[in-house]
């Protein structure tokens, strides 16, 4: 009777134990890669809504310029929270899944009741809001791996500045 040496007995055991690992691993993996990808997207959005908002609050909508509407500037704020640029055409989305119907544009002359001589502590201003889930309708996030991080729906995103007085 021969004895085998014990470290024939430990063979494989490596292999098993990896494999033991592995999954949760990559679940653990996958998990932080989509939520980062989420929080990407979702500072994608809060920059594009800044952005036009800052744009739309230096336009004199009560005096547009060269041939300019009010209706025209809110279209170029929106376009510029969907796209980068206010002109869209040929251009895609900043993030996916955003289009044109889900930006809402309020300012003095849209929304009177709530952003028109809006009092401070040194007089009244009038305000410029840009806001990304028009409607109430939330902003989806679409998940590559829903088994490990589920479809996530953004609430909205609304940037308020005040607007330009000349």
């Amino acid at each position: 009777m021969t004895m085998r040496h014990p470290r024939h007995a430990q063979r494989g055991v490596a292999a098993v134990e990896m494999a033991i690992i592995l999954i949760p691993m990559l679940v653990l993996c996958f998990g932080i890669t989509e939520l980062g990808r989420a929080l990407y997207q979702y500072n994608g959005l809060v920059k594009s809504v800044r952005g036009a908002v800052r744009y739309l609050s230096q336009q004199s909508l009560a005096n547009p310029s060269d041939g300019e509407t009010a209706d025209g500037l809110r279209l170029k704020a929106r376009s510029l929270a969907l796209c980068g640029d206010i002109n869209c055409s040929g251009k895609p989305a900043l993030v996916p899944n955003l289009t044109l119907d889900m930006i809402s544009v309020c300012d003095a002359l849209s929304c009177p009741a709530t952003h028109a001589n809006v009092p401070t502590g040194e007089g009244t201003t009038s305000l410029a809001s840009v806001r990304i889930g028009a409607g109430g309708t939330p902003f989806p996030f679409t998940s590559l791996v829903p088994w490990v991080v589920p479809n996530i729906a953004f609430g909205p995103i609304t940037v308020t500045m005040v607007a330009s007085t000349i």
